[in-house]
């Protein structure tokens, strides 16, 4: 009898016989030989020792294949190298991390829920059902309860049960109904910093501010097992709700805005806009209550932009201090007529104009600085774009169309152009750590790889943190001061356009504020800005309305951020004047 070598098969598309490795063909090799030892034994006829060999050999061939895969299994788990979707997952790995302030305290987190699913096939009694599931869980619809019961296929009817409602429900021992777990995202604070902290949807995808801005790293840090740290201090941003609620109910006001950071690292510290909201009753919002004001509102400042004038023309060398500018009488520019609102009728040094808060004087400083110089250092200071913070809530600002002497008077005063609170409080920033602009942030530590430049010099910052402070001792914003924290700033009131005119019973009232405004440029410092947007009360000026709370925040947080009180050349540690030197004529 022939035995017929076996002739290989091409797969179909296949052109030629495959091609073997060493290690395979010498197997092949073997089992063939095999083959041909139980015909060769057929043809001897002994069949029985044929079969007993064959079953043998087939089991030494599987034991030896289960071996080889088996080693390289554990070799490949022991020493190969890590891939895939589940390999190198830290422990603990979140879809999404938790979000906490600057010292570890919890802002947002997830939490598995639960979704409730019934299948009204294996319903029992459909009523009972009902009235059960209502009474073990009253939020339920009664109409999507009512349609699902009534239904043909298994369906959801309520996402987002906690483990408690879920145990109600499952107590009920109800045929039919069935739970599945979901990832949640909880925020314990309720509508504390709701406007920074922003949320995410049931996808686990932020939607709007911290969760959105840091949505990718966000969810990098909850893969590794990690939290996500903004720059807040929940103590700070505690006490900036709290006064920002008081000042803006006792004037009676349409809204407000507070943003509180550090100078030097431009981090923000505590951002809040009033009033807010519960993400959990959205739906129950007062009308305006969800919007960020402080990077989306816009507003004409009023004379907070007299600091920015200033330093314009100090920085330039325009002014100094002793410059005189005539206010004693109405500014004319063509047919446009200037007037102070606290008019001194008098000629005033720069210092007064400041003090003062002179229309007058920051006009003819702005028309003599002219155009050119004027958006220079409006665009230095961020003022003529989207301040750069990670919030893309951040909205640009409303520039003037041109810059001839009448815009640049409107300007120098805060009229004629709208900005956000948030591009303010980074404007003076730059004016209050040595010169520098530096953009906000809500990464603990600052921007990466901040774009910072020079705005003016580090002796005009110097220069322009005295001027705030004389400001606060004798001027305009006396009602900031608190005992020996040596505060700084500049009060700001501007009437709102109504039907194409300026209605002065229709305003807003700011105070942007440093603290400690002594010390070196480079000196650990903080700036507070609030804002108060049409205050029903009256007097309605940032003096009265925004200035208050701003000397109670700084009262209250600066335990909190290490500063100590003590004495400056204007006031003692607790708050008293100190008589200025009098300097007799020479004789």
């Amino acid at each position: 009898m022939s035995v017929h070598e076996p002739h290989y098969r091409p797969a179909p598309g296949v052109s030629g016989p495959r091609r073997l490795t060493p290690g395979w063909r010498w197997l092949t090799e073997v089992v063939w030989g095999l083959e041909h030892a139980f015909e060769r034994a057929k043809a001897s006829g002994r069949p029985e020792e044929d079969t007993r060999v064959r079953i043998f050999i087939i089991l030494g061939v599987f034991s030896l294949i289960f071996a080889v895969l088996s080693l390289g299994a554990a070799h490949a788990a022991l020493w190969g190298p890590q891939r895939g979707g589940g390999a190198g997952v830290a422990p603990g790995a979140v879809a999404r991390a938790d979000l906490t302030d600057r010292n570890g305290q919890l802002l947002a987190t997830n939490i598995v829920h639960y979704g409730l699913y019934i299948d009204p096939r294996e319903v029992w009694d459909r009523g009972v059902a009902f009235r059960q599931l209502r009474a073990a869980l009253p939020r339920i619809p009664a109409s999507r309860l009512n349609r699902v019961l009534n239904g043909e296929r298994r369906l959801i009817v309520l996402t987002g049960l906690t483990p408690s409602e879920r145990a109600a429900v499952h107590d009920l021992a109800l045929g039919g109904v069935t739970f599945e777990p979901e990832d949640r995202r909880v925020y314990p604070l309720g509508a504390s910093a709701r406007h920074l902290i922003g949320v995410a949807d049931t996808g686990n995808v932020g939607v709007s501010g911290a969760e959105l801005a840091f949505d990718k790293e966000i969810k990098a840090a909850g893969m590794a097992g990690q939290d996500f740290p903004l720059s807040i201090d929940l103590r700070v941003q505690g006490v900036l709700e709290n006064e920002l609620a008081v000042a803006a109910v006792a004037a009676q006001a349409k809204g407000a805005v507070g943003i509180i950071t550090d100078v030097q690292t431009g981090e923000v510290l505590g951002m809040a806009s009033w009033p807010t909201f519960d993400p959990d009753r959205r739906d129950a919002a007062d009308e305006g209550a969800t919007l960020n004001r402080v990077t989306s509102a816009h507003y004409e400042m009023g004379s907070v932009f007299k600091s920015f004038t200033v330093a314009a023309g100090l920085d330039t060398g325009r002014a100094d201090m002793n410059t005189l500018f005539d206010a004693s009488q109405t500014f004319m520019i063509g047919n446009r007529r200037i007037n102070d609102f606290h008019a001194q009728n008098r000629i005033m040094t720069l210092e007064d104009v400041f003090i003062h808060s002179s229309n007058i004087g920051t006009s003819r400083l702005a028309v003599e600085m002219g155009g050119d110089v004027m958006k220079t250092y409006f665009q230095r200071l961020g003022l003529l774009d989207a301040a750069p913070i990670e919030l893309k809530e951040s909205a640009r600002p409303r520039r003037p169309g041109k810059w001839d002497d009448s815009t640049l008077a409107s300007l120098s005063f805060g009229y004629g152009i709208m900005i956000t609170p948030v591009q303010a409080a980074a404007a003076y920033g730059a004016l209050t750590n040595g010169g520098r602009f530096v953009p906000l942030s809500l990464r603990k530590g600052g921007a990466r790889n901040a774009q910072t430049h020079q705005v003016v010099s580090e002796q005009t910052s110097l220069a322009m943190l005295d001027l705030m402070r004389r400001n606060v001792v004798r001027g305009s914003g006396g009602r900031a001061d608190a005992p020996g924290l040596r505060v700084g700033g500049k009060t700001g009131s501007a009437n709102k356009l109504v039907n194409g005119r300026y209605d002065p019973t229709v305003a807003v009232g700011s105070f942007a504020a440093v603290f400690p405004a002594d010390g070196p440029a480079n000196a650990k410092r903080y700036s507070i800005f609030i804002l108060i947007d049409e205050p029903g009360s009256y007097p309605r000026t940032g003096g009265f309305v925004a200035a208050p709370a701003v000397g109670r925040i700084a009262d209250r947080i600066a335990p909190f951020l290490g500063v100590e009180r003590r004495a400056d050349r204007y006031r003692t540690a607790t708050g008293e004047k100190i008589p200025e030197p009098v300097v007799e004529a020479a004789r």
